[in-house]
């Protein structure tokens, strides 16, 4: 299995942080619940690049009936940035490994457009990555079948010769039903044993 097509989020970066999400919610001036449900409720067209962040920000304000200011909307899209920004040291070791044995690597993450600018003005282990596939730049997320379609074309491999790794299993599956191999992530030392041993995913 020379091509692996990684998740971002809960893989090779954290999840969001708790002190993150916090910020979020003291920044935003209303009650976590409200703020949360609103949150990931107009999400998804943020993702896919169909607004941008003041956008995002202003809908959220007006869904909870209250009015962010460019300075508020600024902190809050600065606030979610930080949240998004810790990565997990060893998956990074791991993917340098990967492509110092030749292996084809590839990403495809659920990402607004300021946070993957964030990513790839910070993060050079993106440059091993053959193709990176931004929800907020190919029209597509997960679990969507075209997000698996868009990455199997600009890999130009058939589906069967790629491992997806995502943490969450809803996003496995959906791999799955067009044919790509999943790997339900948990932890890097279980992604190595697996990708060494080179066992057919479950």
């Amino acid at each position: 299995m020379r091509t692996v097509l990684f998740d971002l989020f809960g893989v090779i970066a954290r999840p969001q942080s708790a002190a993150g999400k916090d910020r979020l919610v003291r920044t935003a001036g209303v009650s976590a619940p409200a703020f949360w449900d609103t949150y990931w409720a107009l999400r998804p067209p943020y993702d896919r690049g169909g607004i941008r962040g003041p956008g995002y920000w202003r809908q959220v304000a007006a869904s909870l009936g209250t009015h962010f200011d460019d300075h508020r909307i600024a902190e809050l899209i600065e606030a979610d940035i930080c949240s998004w920004s810790a990565v997990d040291d060893t998956m990074v070791a791991l993917i340098e490994e990967l492509a110092t044995q030749g292996r084809h690597l590839a990403l495809l993450s659920n990402i607004p457009e300021e946070l993957a600018s964030y990513y790839q003005a910070r993060h050079t282990w993106l440059n091993h990555f053959q193709v990176c596939a931004f929800s907020c730049r190919i029209g597509h997320a997960k679990p969507e079948p075209d997000a698996y379609r868009w990455c199997q074309q600009a890999l130009r491999e058939e589906p069967d010769r790629i491992l997806f790794v995502d943490d969450r299993p809803d996003n496995v599956r959906a791999a799955e039903a067009i044919g790509i191999r999943g790997h339900l992530f948990t932890t890097s030392t279980r992604l190595r044993e697996h990708l060494a041993q080179g066992e057919t995913p479950r």
